[in-house]
């Protein structure tokens, strides 16, 4: 109300104590070719950025160094992160700590760009993994369970070593898709659609409780 007797709409801010996690998408990735494996590390596939993952990169810097909120920057260990993070570490100058707890969900037989080539092919297997919404359905693939206590514990470490303030985390679909799906107590797929480059803002708070502020902002990106 315009004469101070009432409270106006305000828009949310974050609770005093509270971590605000930024959880980014890495930036696009080299494409997936017929019999000619990623690199891999930890068993993981490792491709770096392609052209338009390292403009993603970039974009995703310009926006959060002008914001200039950032205590920590955070990588999960593949080059796909590290590459993405590059140019918000130059831009802010925070050195990226690894979270290996945070890397991509293992994929089993399907590791290497297999996955990848899986679902251009429309293969069964693949499309099963949406419609029963878990990875085990791919032989040797991580299951959901030890996916969401891994990404939990590494979710934990990032705020333990952040405090209060504001943590870029720069992170794999799944696993941004799963911490999407703890903050909301949703079905175990219903965020794991998020962008390369994309920004989602997860608040946690000093008692635990954790926010879902927004998902898959690609504002920066558009244009």
């Amino acid at each position: 109300m315009s004469d101070g007797s009432g409270f106006e709409q305000r828009p949310l801010a974050v609770p005093a104590g509270a971590t605000e996690v930024l959880l980014i998408r890495h930036g696009a990735s080299a494409p997936a070719v017929p019999g000619v494996m990623f690199p891999l590390l930890d068993g993981r596939s490792d491709p770096p950025l392609s052209d338009a993952g390292h403009g993603q990169a970039r974009a995703v810097a310009t926006r959060l160094a002008a914001e200039g909120e950032l205590s920590r920057l955070f990588v999960s260990g593949l080059q796909r992160t590290v590459q993405t993070a590059a140019p918000l570490a130059k831009a802010t100058g925070l050195e990226p700590t690894v979270v290996p707890d945070l890397a991509e969900v293992r994929l089993g037989d399907w590791e290497g760009g297999e996955y990848r080539v899986r679902v251009g092919r429309q293969d069964p297997i693949a499309l099963a993994v949406v419609t029963e919404q878990r990875w085990d359905v791919i032989p040797g693939a991580e299951t959901m369970e030890s996916l969401r206590a891994r990404v939990r514990a590494g979710i934990e470490s990032v705020v333990a070593e952040t405090g209060p303030g504001v943590a870029a985390v720069v992170a794999h679909g799944a696993v941004i898709g799963e911490l999407c799906r703890q903050a909301t107590d949703s079905r175990p797929f219903a965020f794991v659609h998020s962008d390369n480059g994309s920004i989602s803002r997860l608040i946690i708070s000093s008692d635990g409780s954790w926010l879902l502020r927004s998902f898959n902002d690609i504002a920066h990106l558009v244009g």
